[in-house]
C-alpha cells in the first residue's frame, strides 16, 4: 500500500516552473507543459475538463468566445502558488493569471486531470469521487 494521499503535495512542485505550452488534443482536452527541474522533461497537466481561466479581472470559459487566447495568454507564465481541495478542486496561480479545474459532475467522464513528468517518476491522476474531487462522487 503506498502513502496516503497529501492534498497539494505534488501540485505544489509546480511552483516556479514556466507554463510554456498550450496543446489542444483534438475537442477532447488540453495538455499544459510546464519546463521542470534541469535534466527532467517537462511537466505535463492533462486537463480533461476544461479549466477556467482567470485573467485581467475576467474569468473564460470554453465555451466563451476567446477562450484559447486567454489559455494561450497564460504562456510564458510562472507557477507562483497553487491549491488543491474538496469542494474548489485544482488552483495553479501563475503570474499572468490563474487556472481552475473544478467541473460540475456532468462534466466528467472518467478523469478529471493528469500530471505527470517528474524526475522521481511521481504521477497523479485526479478522478470524480476521490481525494480532493471526492464530492463529485
Amino acid at each position: 500500500m503506498g502513502k496516503p494521499y497529501v492534498p497539494n503535495e505534488l501540485l505544489s512542485r509546480l511552483v516556479g516552473d514556466r507554463l510554456y505550452s498550450v496543446e489542444f488534443v483534438l475537442n477532447d482536452y488540453v495538455q499544459l507543459r510546464f519546463h521542470g527541474a534541469p535534466g527532467a522533461g517537462p511537466l505535463t497537466l492533462n486537463c480533461y475538463v476544461w479549466p477556467v481561466i482567470q485573467q485581467a479581472g475576467r474569468r473564460w470559459h470554453e465555451r466563451d468566445l476567446g477562450y484559447a487566447d486567454a489559455l494561450r495568454r497564460l504562456t510564458p507564465g510562472v507557477v507562483v502558488s497553487t491549491a488543491e481541495a474538496t469542494s474548489d478542486g485544482i488552483r495553479i496561480g501563475l503570474d499572468t493569471g490563474a487556472i481552475h479545474i473544478r467541473p460540475a459532475k456532468d462534466e466528467v467522464f472518467v478523469e478529471i486531470a493528469e500530471l505527470h513528468g517528474f524526475a522521481d517518476g511521481a504521477w497523479m491522476v485526479w478522478r470524480p469521487g476521490e481525494d480532493s474531487f471526492e464530492d463529485l462522487a
